[in-house]
């Protein structure tokens, strides 16, 4: 007869129904002392481990399955006829399916109300042991530690009376797959503790949320996978109300503007084309911010995303209807809102509630990985003032408005606003003096009723030919860069000569 080991700790009716279809096809049942209650509690009568190791629970069930009986039973070889021999002169049976789920440390470890000694409790030992000793041996063993597998599982045993070797073998993989995500979360809790954060050894492990139509390219294949162990940060459990299928650059421009309107307390709206905004601008109210920002550059801002991080109220939506967006984000909807918007069928709706948690930034290399601590700050920095004028207050909140915004942009990066609206930014260049320009041409097109601009840089200003196209402009009163070039002082001269203030930070901000 066949036999079957079953430890759990989630014990439902999904196992229950499993249990029963293993009984039905004749199999042997051994479990361990709650999921050995609950079945037999619900009309199975498996066998007690005890039973099969001779040997009862200690150390509060800390030790119960580690024994020969159970391992030799899973681990065994049965190509080879010494392994066979060793089982039947030990008088141990073999064990075909191994169904394990473990303590839930990642969950218990959220409850800041347990303390580290409880939480240690969590810490499954045996089930990990089991599951991967009958990975190990998937050419004869069944591992299974996804309750969504049982199905598969059925339905080959009704078929053939047993698995196939490649679902073991996939089974196998799932199971490795999931102790070492296991044995990360736990690793990663205590290197926390210590605040490690450049550990020598990174594991990520990410769950897929959802497969995605593509990725950059309609030829490349793409998922989106969530932080499951953190279960934090925006992107986590944001949900699509409406429109078509999500998509990969979708997603990034959603992460790029949601963390851009989350710098600031003023309604705010961001309009992202390309993982670029185009517009930013705050307001009195989400209509206001909304038709600032997409009067800053309404041409870009033709199917772009649109992000605000106030309710999406019924008269902006009367606005946003009038024309082509692809996504719509906001922490919330009125329901007239709604019907508005949903009025476009292709029109994605995006609610987000979770704040940013962005810690540390991750990028891919052929081979290798990038890691650095995030840039993402809403705080204003220290500058120094080193012309002789120095910025109005009106400029300092012009300023610091625009500096928020520099930093998700390409660099070379140049955003010159008008109050607390964008109205030139330019990025992506390979010479910064080409970015100023562009910048600059555009908001002298805008016009802005002649209001005084400020420029802000997100690195040093190699020469003071960008001086002398801010002068050009005669719009541009105030800029703010980090500073630091060997020709600094060329810079501060002639800002001093046109009569401009200007402030270094000590920080640039490139993004690549």
């Amino acid at each position: 007869m066949k036999r079957a080991l079953i430890s759990v700790y989630k014990k439902n009716k999904e196992l229950l129904d499993f249990s029963f279809f293993l009984k039905k096809k004749k199999y042997e049942i051994i479990s361990t002392g709650g999921t050995y209650e609950f079945l037999k509690k619900n009309g199975l009568y498996p066998i007690n481990i005890s039973d099969v190791t001779s040997f009862s629970e200690i150390l509060d069930g800390r030790i119960k399955s580690i024994h020969p009986n159970i391992y030799a039973g899973i681990l065994a070889n049965r190509s080879i006829n010494k392994h066979l021999e060793s089982i039947k002169n030990n008088n141990i049976k073999l064990i075909d399916i191994v169904l394990i789920n473990f303590y839930p440390f990642n969950e218990k470890k959220s409850n800041k109300s347990i303390k580290m000694k409880s939480l240690l409790e969590f810490i499954d030992i045996g089930g990990p042991s089991l599951i991967r000793a009958a990975a190990k041996n998937f050419h004869y063993v069944t591992p299974i530690i996804d309750s969504n597998d049982y199905e598969s599982v059925k339905k080959e045993i009704n078929y053939n009376g047993f698995t196939s070797l490649i679902l073991r073998q996939k089974l196998a993989g799932k199971a490795f797959n999931f102790t070492s995500n296991y044995d990360y979360i736990i690793s990663k809790y205590f290197l926390k503790l210590k605040v490690e954060k450049f550990p020598k050894k990174i594991n990520l492990f990410y769950e897929k949320k959802m497969n995605l139509p593509y990725g950059e390219n309609p030829h490349q294949k793409a998922s989106f996978y969530v932080d499951n162990i953190n279960k934090k940060g925006s992107m986590y459990n944001f949900s699509q109300i409406h429109g078509k299928k999500i998509s990969f650059n979708n997603i990034r421009d959603i992460d790029i503007a949601w963390k851009i309107v989350n710098q600031f307390y003023k309604p705010t709206c961001c309009i992202i084309k390309h993982s670029t905004p185009c517009g930013v601008a705050c307001g009195n109210n989400n209509v206001e911010a909304f038709k600032k920002a997409y009067s800053a550059d309404h041409i870009s801002s033709f199917g772009g995303i649109a992000a605000f991080n106030t309710k999406i109220s019924y008269e902006l939506a009367i606005k946003i209807n009038n024309l082509f967006l692809e996504v719509i984000i906001g922490p919330s909807y009125d329901d007239d809102s709604l019907s508005i918007l949903k009025s476009k069928k292709n029109l994605r709706i995006i609610s987000i509630n979770n704040p940013i948690s962005n810690k540390m930034d991750y990028v891919q290399v052929d081979g290798g990985l990038l890691v650095q601590e995030s840039d993402y700050s809403n705080k204003n920095d220290n500058y120094k003032i080193v012309t002789k004028r120095n910025f109005s207050n009106q400029e300092i909140k012009s300023i610091f408005f625009a500096q928020k915004v520099v930093k998700f942009v390409k660099s070379n990066a140049i955003v010159v606003a008008s109050g607390m609206q964008t109205v030139g930014i330019s990025g992506g260049q390979t010479n910064r003096i080409w970015a100023a320009r562009q910048a600059i041409s555009r908001a002298l097109e805008l016009k802005k009723n002649k209001k005084k601009l400020v420029l802000v840089s997100d690195a040093f200003f190699p020469f003071k030919d960008i001086i002398d196209e801010v002068a050009n402009s005669k719009l541009i009163y105030a800029i703010l860069q980090p500073g630091g070039s060997i020709r600094d002082s060329e810079s501060i001269n002639a800002c001093n000569n046109y009569g401009i203030a200007m402030a270094f930070t000590g920080k640039r901000y490139f993004k690549h």
